[in-house]
């Protein structure tokens, strides 16, 4: 749908966030599910943070098992609740400086809680809500100030899609550290909302256990996203 999808597995994306850490340049990495491919095709601020970012990882199980199937490999899903975790755990250096910017005070306080329970070494140099408004200019140079005086490595970023990639697209450039948006990540690992069971993100069912936990907000969503969805897979069968 003309956005372009890595594929990867988890060491090798650990390992990349790694050396994008140690050349100190300007970064950003963008989590892809079915929702954000398909609202790009709409959205033109969207489709150009995608197609601009670093690095787009297959979230979503439809998107990997498209990958496993063009590529002949077997792509797992590259999802931002994980990788927030599994960097942590397993980055190359434990006590990365890292920011989180996004959500709730409370979310924060909780989330920086729990990544420090996963790594005792892990510093977190600083947090930041930003209002539920439209930012001024000042006051978005002012947040770019503030994170940047910590001096952080990896800024995790959770402001859902499309706000996360269109704010990384716009202001990757102006922090000197490798950005990921991983959305509800903030929310899941500081106990706020429950995960889907194992077995359902196994099977490509997480989707399914979200609608059913929030379906007056998402039943719009999933109905027209993965409509559309569908409709292009069958299409490019059609085209061969």
């Amino acid at each position: 749908m003309g956005i372009p999808i890595n594929y990867s597995t988890w060491e090798e994306l650990i390992r990349k966030i790694d050396d994008w850490v140690e050349d100190k340049a300007p970064r950003y990495i963008c989590i892809c599910n079915v929702h954000s491919v398909v609202t790009a095709s709409d959205h033109a601020a969207l489709k150009a943070a995608l197609v601009n970012s670093d690095l787009n990882t297959p979230d979503g199980g439809p998107l990997a098992s498209y990958i496993s199937k063009v590529m002949d490999i077997k792509q797992e899903r590259l999802n931002g609740p994980d990788l927030m975790l599994r960097y942590t755990r397993q980055s190359s250096n434990p006590a990365r400086r890292v920011y989180l910017y996004g959500a709730t005070e409370k979310c924060l306080e909780l989330l920086s809680a729990r990544l420090r329970a996963e790594n005792s070494l892990l510093d977190i140099v600083g947090s930041y809500s930003p209002p539920y408004r439209v930012l001024s200019e000042s006051e978005k140079k002012e947040i770019i100030d503030r994170i940047n005086s910590t001096e952080p490595e990896i800024v995790w970023v959770g402001l859902g899609c499309p706000k996360q990639e269109i704010w990384m697209h716009e202001n990757s450039a102006s922090i000197n550290a490798v950005l990921i948006g991983v959305g509800a990540a903030f929310d899941y690992h500081a106990g706020l909302i429950h995960r889907a069971p194992e077995w359902m993100q196994r099977n490509n069912l997480e989707w399914l256990h979200r609608l059913w936990s929030e379906p007056r907000r998402l039943w719009r969503r999933y109905l027209y996203t993965n409509s559309r969805y569908l409709l292009w897979l069958f299409i490019n069968k059609l085209r061969g």
